[in-house]
């Protein structure tokens, strides 16, 4: 249930606040508020709205504020600023027994898109939809219709923007990725959650968000059947969150993948046991590491030594002979590898691998590849010096 609004003239609701309801830390700010309503200095006003907001003392205070007193000069205001101070407000919305009331909040949030929804204000007013949506997936039941509706209008005008503020693009990639979450849409979760940890610093989320945001995005990279290649997630920092945790494995998971290291996915998959969606997809997963395991064996042959033979790819992926053809075409169709088939000969040319993240030991591959190469180059430029000086000679 919503604050009613009182209907007291603004100073002596602001009066009436401060001498019964504000903590003493907090009581200036209302003076503050009043000498700035009285003089009309409005960007000063926010500034202040902004630093009271922010303060965890002032939670119980924001509902009645932003009703009783911002929304007298809502006109007034930056209305991205606007938004914030209602978000922050609509927080409070409660039901008797004190639960999130989120019936009233989001009545609360649509009046306020309402409010922005206006040519100049299309940042708010994306900023207000967007967490409209996020409202309406948190109802009992959860309104997905119109929370997709909200979202693809958010969308179709931050499309139009030549740029916009973070905290608008970071609150639509959030609720977007909280979207396709409940509709276990792997790969556009782990899209739109990435592009949401571009919009925000991760040192600023608590450690409990990091933790899930590094599962779920985990859980998301494995199980899409469009991701094979996680290197965005295994350079971002917010991964490093899991560590020493129950969930340390699933970090491992990733880098096991990430190396097609067939020994070490075996070792984690008695984790699979009670985590269902990987228990549903066992084969699934096994199928990915084998077709990381072909791509990592391509990856470390240098360029002119990737014919690989039948026997060699069952060896180096965990595949059986009859399996290969497919797990090559597979491979190719997926663009993680370019070449071709010589199913009578029984060998693989590959002329291309897709990129990935190196480990460390990927990288001391690298370079003892590289110091052989130099030393062919090395050798190749003796034997030339010395057929030029052969010639000479004659």
């Amino acid at each position: 249930m919503t604050m009613e609004i009182d209907k007291k003239p603004v100073p002596e609701y602001l009066e009436n606040e401060r001498d019964n309801n504000t903590p003493v830390e907090l009581q200036q700010f209302f003076l503050d508020f009043q000498e700035f309503w009285e003089r009309r200095l409005w960007h000063q006003l926010t500034n202040s709205l902004d630093d009271f907001f922010k303060n965890p003392l002032s939670v119980p205070q924001r509902l009645s504020l932003f009703q009783n007193f911002v929304m007298q000069f809502a006109d007034k205001i930056n209305k991205l600023k606007l938004v914030e101070f209602g978000l922050a407000a609509s927080q409070q919305c409660k039901d008797s027994q004190g639960n999130p009331d989120f019936k009233a909040a989001l009545e609360f949030l649509e009046k306020l898109s309402e409010k922005v929804d206006e040519y100049e204000s299309r940042d708010a007013y994306v900023y207000a939809i967007t967490e409209v949506a996020r409202i309406k997936l948190c109802l009992e039941p959860q309104d997905l219709d119109g929370a997709r509706k909200a979202l693809d209008t958010a969308q179709k005008i931050l499309d139009g923007f030549d740029s916009v503020e973070s905290i608008v693009h970071a609150s639509f990639y959030r609720v977007n990725s909280d979207y396709y979450s409940t509709q276990r849409e792997f790969f556009n979760y782990y899209k739109n959650a990435l592009l949401y940890l571009a919009c925000v610093q991760t040192t600023d989320l608590p450690l409990d968000k990091q933790q899930e945001l590094a599962y779920n995005l985990s859980v998301a990279a494995l199980l899409s059947e469009k991701i094979y290649n996680f290197g965005e997630l295994l350079l971002h920092p917010i991964l490093d969150s899991l560590k020493d945790t129950e969930y340390t494995w699933l970090r491992d998971l990733l880098f096991a993948f990430n190396a097609g290291d067939l020994s070490k996915f075996v070792g984690l998959q008695s984790h699979f046991h009670d985590q269902p969606l990987f228990k549903a997809k066992e084969a699934f997963l096994r199928q990915k590491l084998c077709m990381s395991a072909l791509t990592e064996a391509v990856f470390k042959r240098p360029p002119h030594d990737r014919a690989l033979t039948f026997d060699t790819i069952t060896s180096e992926t965990g595949v059986g002979l009859d399996e290969v053809e497919y797990l090559l075409m597979k491979a190719l169709s997926l663009g993680l590898i370019r070449g071709s088939i010589d199913q009578i000969a029984g060998i693989a040319r590959i002329s291309w691998v897709q990129p990935k993240v190196l480990d460390k030991n990927q990288i001391e591959n690298m370079r003892l590849r590289l110091t052989e190469w130099d030393a062919s180059v090395g050798k190749l430029s003796n034997f030339m010096d010395e057929r030029l000086k052969e010639g000479v000679t004659v």
